[in-house]
């Protein structure tokens, strides 16, 4: 474990959740020349300012060969050294064993990026003309065993406190991860925002104000005088006069909501719906 203790622990957190996500380590097959695993990443053209910002955080191992489409190293010890905790039978498994250096966003931030989705589920009151948005976080990781995704799913809640629950799907070993609540869905969002509010070009999964402009932008080409209701926005009208007495004096003074969020202990996602509820009441 020696090349992988020599990592930092972001690099560790990104590389662990990236080879469980849409990365691999390449196969040695017999007669080759190679002494050394190499690490291999395909993605689509849209994602590509992704891996350049993933490739950042590991200077001189990762490059992109955007002809092919794919971020991907040169033969290292590295790789061979991981390879063992990462294939059983030339199968990909949870590396149960590495769980315990995961202990950082990081690692929840690539799995998220790479095999994630923000899901959002739609109900239409034309009679009070509101639409209700509710957001959902899935994990897309049905190419692994259910009983690897227990363990999985038991570390995020242990190292976390991020609960998800295993979700029927038809293809694959059957199961992927599905958040429990709504609040879990703005918790988890909160969690990574340090680190995905530099990646912009994730923002339709991560950034849930952007995502919600965008969805409000096409809801209202079809129901141009419907009103668009984000799910448990009652949640973030427990405000002290306090507080909206601050909140209208920094934003007013150009303070950035995560700064806003910081200054009254408050979650980011929260302070973005409370500048939202108060741009709407016309006090903002």
């Amino acid at each position: 474990m020696e090349k992988f203790l020599n990592l930092s622990s972001i690099q560790r957190n990104l590389l662990v959740g990236s080879i469980l996500g849409d990365g691999e380590i390449t196969k040695i097959y017999r007669n080759s020349r190679r002494k050394n695993h190499s690490y291999r990443e395909h993605y689509g053209l849209e994602q590509e300012n992704y891996r350049i910002w993933k490739a950042t955080f590991f200077p001189g191992l990762f490059y992109l060969t955007k002809k092919s489409q794919t971020m991907r190293s040169k033969s290292d010890p590295l790789f061979t050294e991981l390879f063992p905790y990462f294939y059983s039978n030339r199968s990909k498994q949870i590396p149960i064993k590495l769980l315990k250096y995961c202990t950082s966003p990081y690692f929840l931030t690539a799995l998220y990026l790479d095999d994630g989705s923000l899901s959002i589920s739609k109900r239409i009151n034309h009679r009070n003309k509101k639409i209700y948005l509710t957001p959902h976080i899935y994990l897309y990781l049905q190419s692994y065993p259910k009983e690897q995704l227990e363990v999985l799913k038991q570390h995020i809640l242990d190292t976390f406190q991020i609960e998800f629950k295993l979700n029927k799907r038809r293809d694959g070993y059957g199961y992927i991860l599905k958040g429990t609540s709504t609040g879990l869905t703005y918790n988890f969002l909160n969690l990574l925002s340090p680190i995905t509010l530099t990646c912009e070009s994730m923002y339709y999964k991560s950034n849930w104000e952007w995502r919600l402009k965008r969805e409000e932008q096409e809801l209202l080409k079809q129901f141009p005088n419907y009103q668009i209701v984000p799910s448990s926005s009652s949640r973030f009208k427990n405000y002290t006069e306090d507080e909206v007495r601050k909140i209208i004096l920094l934003k007013r003074s150009g303070v950035k909501d995560k700064d806003i969020a910081k200054s009254l202990c408050r979650s980011y996602w929260s302070v973005v719906y409370k500048i939202r509820e108060l741009r709407l009441e016309g006090i903002l």
